[in-house]
């Protein structure tokens, strides 16, 4: 999912405004658009809802007042859109990406995908498809494009793999993040969980698109497909990483981090990072007992047993107390380094404990282990108050 760099609360993303310049662009393109009517329901308790469920809302109060004829429907949604973004520009900031006098763009898009979906999954979906195509131009179809994968697996796969050669960036990114089998936020293409062999071919031409954008998409993808087929993942690495341009090399790299942190011994070796540590560990954790919003200094010392150079990925784990009182691990990235024969090197690290929406702190005793190529070599603790 993109990030806008925005500091409110994501459900804002969607708002008054959005609905009323969804209402204006809309009629814009059809006179007969009941503007009125589509604002009144998309505003109906708007405020008290999140992301997902106002994208929902507008959208379903955007569907139910567009012509019956799918095409017509569509053709409508598509006229009320701004200029598509850039080609082939690296979209760095979507803040960018904005609604103006020219039309739709940006957040507001987002419920005209859905919109889309609603009206053309089982009715339409040649039609449907055709509409995010120029959408995902505007904003993503990422989320939309999931049912189309469901509902009409044939035609999309069909569809979506004849987007590969697209001269805009953002559709050629589609083809890899619409198809993603655990996309955040998406619903989940279970097919694609315990056979991800179709989407393959798609991953193999777009490795080395020239946009990083589209790379990134390919990383993820594979990434996702990693944590239920990890042996496919080092049977790529073992056949795509050799002679890898520096573009690829990164890009199979941010595909295997899943893998790393989990230390699996495949994709640590495809990374010369297989082999055991040799030598002494030391691990430190200061203040001994803090609280939520405070920062825990890591401190861990290496000293090299070894006569050769050392190729360490070292990653940390918090054990995180749970409501119940047992603790389940997070990794963390450390630091991937070279270790010369007999070298001693103290790291730091500083972990911030703040309030996130997608963990809940509770008191008691933590610990931090430390994973060097995958094996855990030190452990130590620290009290946590709440």
């Amino acid at each position: 999912m993109r990030c806008f760099g925005m500091a409110d609360p994501f459900k804002t993303w969607i708002d008054a405004a959005v609905v009323q310049a969804i209402a204006h662009h809309v009629q814009r393109g059809w006179r007969g658009f009941d503007a009125a009517g589509f604002t009144d329901s998309a505003l109906q308790g708007l405020d008290t809802l999140a992301l997902k469920a106002r994208v929902q809302q507008v959208a379903q109060a955007l569907a139910a007042r567009l012509p019956d004829d799918a095409d017509r429907a569509c053709g409508i949604l598509e006229t009320s859109l701004g200029p598509p973004a850039s080609v082939d520009g690296e979209p760095e900031d979507w803040g960018a990406l904005r609604t103006s006098d020219a039309g739709l763009a940006g957040w507001a898009v987002w419920p005209l995908t859905e919109a889309v979906a609603l009206r053309t999954v089982h009715s339409a979906p040649e039609r449907g498809l055709l509409a995010l195509q120029a959408m995902t131009q505007r904003l993503t179809a990422e989320f939309a494009i999931r049912p189309f994968f469901i509902a009409q697996p044939a035609l999309t796969f069909a569809t979506v793999g004849g987007w590969r050669q697209h001269p805009s960036a953002h559709v050629r990114r589609l083809v890899s993040e619409g198809s993603r089998p655990r996309l955040p936020w998406g619903l989940r293409l279970q097919a694609l969980v315990a056979d991800p062999s179709p989407t393959l071919p798609w991953l193999r031409a777009l490795q080395d698109d020239p946009s990083a954008y589209v790379r990134r998409s390919v990383a993820n993808h594979l990434n996702d497909i990693a944590m239920d087929h990890p042996a496919l993942l080092a049977d790529w690495l073992a056949t795509h990483l050799p002679g890898a341009s520096t573009e690829r090399r990164a890009l199979l790299k941010h595909a295997s981090r899943g893998l790393v942190k989990a230390g699996d011994a495949a994709v640590l070796a495809a990374w010369g990072l297989g082999a055991a540590y040799r030598g002494r560990v030391a691990l430190g954790l200061s203040p001994a007992a803090l609280a939520v919003g405070d920062t825990l200094t890591i401190t861990l010392g290496l000293t090299s047993a070894a006569r050769e150079p050392q190729r360490l990925a070292i990653d940390y784990a918090v054990q995180h107390v749970k409501a119940a009182g047992h603790t389940t691990p997070k990794v963390f990235k450390g630091w991937v380094i070279d270790l010369a024969p007999g070298e001693r090197r103290t790291l730091v690290k500083r972990h911030a404990l703040k309030r996130i929406t997608t963990r809940t702190y509770h008191p008691g005793a933590h610990a931090v282990d430390v994973r060097i190529n995958g094996q855990v070599l030190a452990e130590a603790g620290f009290a946590l108050r709440v």
